[in-house]
């Protein structure tokens, strides 16, 4: 009977849930009481340092490892509940993981045959990730960037409702990155569940919606991106001014904290931007600048698992 050609149905918007998510090898765990959701709608960045945990978890999650205590769902099944796994999540662990005598069509036609797909299928996602004119040459030829990219047509197969990316942004030049970017969020624009790994803070900070960050195995913190920051940093802003002396008066009269920097200028750590522009208002005091000072995504995430690290070295 030959394998139809239509193109697979989205699966429904689903989340992940991972609830006292344990694994343990012998007397180490290296997921510890783990909980957090990956909600449909947005994409999920997943940050640890080496040895977090975190491609472990995500071996739980897609049924690959089994926990030692805890579950993680999909829609609140796991993943071996699912009669048609393939259309409900797809997902990137290895991009490496190809048999490199096979070349990048007949790799993505032996999923799609197994998963009930056909050509046309295949077609689709080696144009989607931009790997049409490599379609007839063997993988092991390919680059890290070109693997990144057939993996991620691999995990696209079945146009699924979930996505599990582990580290997607390996590999690639500056404008395959962009082009990753570009499309985790077009597929969360669609109502999608995208949960990804990244090293690249900077890429991060670009794409992410919500964050999930563990160290040692055990979570950090949960919140949206901007929170997260906000969370994590003192709110600092600089201010210069033609009267700072009289600024820096007027501030101390309202219990307002700051340091004096070069420049000249004042590095305010006791209110925000508005509160000091309308103190320097009533004052009759101009400005030169008033600018709020946001720490990157990477300096509260280096701060933070050393801090983790620390304290679990201490408490050791």
């Amino acid at each position: 009977m030959p394998v139809a050609e239509s193109r697979p149905a989205p699966a429904p918007a689903v989340g992940i849930r991972a609830q006292g998510l344990t694994k343990r090898y012998g007397g180490i765990a290296a997921v510890h009481d783990l909980s957090f959701t990956a909600n449909p709608g947005v994409v999920t960045g997943f940050l640890g340092p080496n040895g977090a945990g975190k491609s472990t978890a995500m071996r739980m999650l897609l049924g690959l490892t089994r926990p030692t205590q805890g579950t993680i769902t999909i829609g609140g099944r796991h993943i071996t509940g699912f009669d048609d796994p393939v259309r409900t999540v797809g997902a990137l662990l290895d991009a490496r993981a190809v048999h490199p005598r096979r070349t990048a069509a007949d790799h993505l036609l032996a999923f799609a045959q197994t998963a009930g797909l056909g050509k046309k299928r295949v077609g689709e996602v080696l144009d989607l990730v931009g790997l049409t004119d490599a379609a007839a040459r063997r993988t092991g030829g390919f680059s890290l960037g070109m693997h990144q990219r057939l993996g991620i047509a691999t995990a696209l197969l079945g146009d699924p409702g979930v996505l599990v990316l582990d580290e997607p942004l390996n590999g690639l030049d500056p404008g395959g990155i962009r082009w990753m970017r570009t499309l985790m969020r077009d597929l969360a624009a669609q109502g999608r569940t995208i949960l990804f790994s990244s090293h690249l803070m900077s890429e991060m900070e670009l794409t992410a919606d919500d964050l999930v960050v563990i160290g040692q195995g055990r979570l950090l913190a949960e919140s949206t991106l901007e929170e997260f920051v906000q969370a994590q940093t003192t709110q600092t802003v600089t201010v210069r001014s033609p009267a700072l002396d009289e600024l820096a008066s007027a501030l101390s009269r309202a219990g307002i904290t700051f340091d004096r920097a070069a420049g000249p200028s004042l590095q305010v750590t006791g209110a925000d931007a508005a509160t000091i522009g309308k103190i320097a208002a009533t004052e009759g005091l101009a400005l030169g600048e008033l600018a709020p000072v946001r720490e990157s995504l990477e300096d509260v995430f280096l701060r933070l698992t050393h801090d983790a690290a620390e304290h679990e070295s201490r408490a050791a």
